[in-house]
C-alpha cells in the first residue's frame, strides 16, 4: 500500500510540473520567443531615430530590443551623454512603454 502511495505522490508531482511548465509557455502567448509585430516596429523605429543621430554614429554599437513595448538598448558608446541621448531618443518612438538603457562606456576608447 505504501508503494501504492509514493507511485501515485510522483505522478501528482509530475502532473503538477508539467502543469507549472506549461503555463509558463502560455505567458509567451502568439508572438512566440521572437518580437511581436508591434514590438518588431517599435524597435525598427528606434533604430532609425538613433540612425538619425550623428553622435551616436559608429564606432558605438547599440542593440535594441522590444518586449511588450519596453525598449531594451544594449551595447557600448562613447561617453555618459551618449547613453543620456540614446535614452531619450527610444522614449520618442510611438508604442514605447519604458526604456531599459543598458549601454556602457567603452573606456578603451
Amino acid at each position: 500500500m505504501i508503494r501504492g502511495w509514493a507511485s501515485m505522490l510522483r505522478t501528482a508531482a509530475l502532473a503538477l510540473c508539467i502543469a507549472a511548465a506549461l503555463g509558463g509557455c502560455a505567458g509567451i502567448g502568439k508572438c512566440g520567443f521572437g518580437e511581436c509585430p508591434a514590438d518588431a516596429k517599435i524597435s525598427t523605429e528606434v533604430r532609425s531615430l538613433l540612425a538619425q543621430s550623428p553622435s551616436l554614429d559608429t564606432p558605438n554599437l547599440i542593440d535594441v530590443q522590444t518586449i511588450r513595448g519596453v525598449v531594451y538598448l544594449r551595447g557600448v558608446v562613447a561617453t555618459p551623454y551618449q547613453i543620456a541621448e540614446a535614452g531619450s531618443i527610444a522614449q520618442r518612438a510611438p508604442g514605447v512603454v519604458d526604456v531599459q538603457n543598458m549601454l556602457s562606456i567603452d573606456n578603451s576608447r
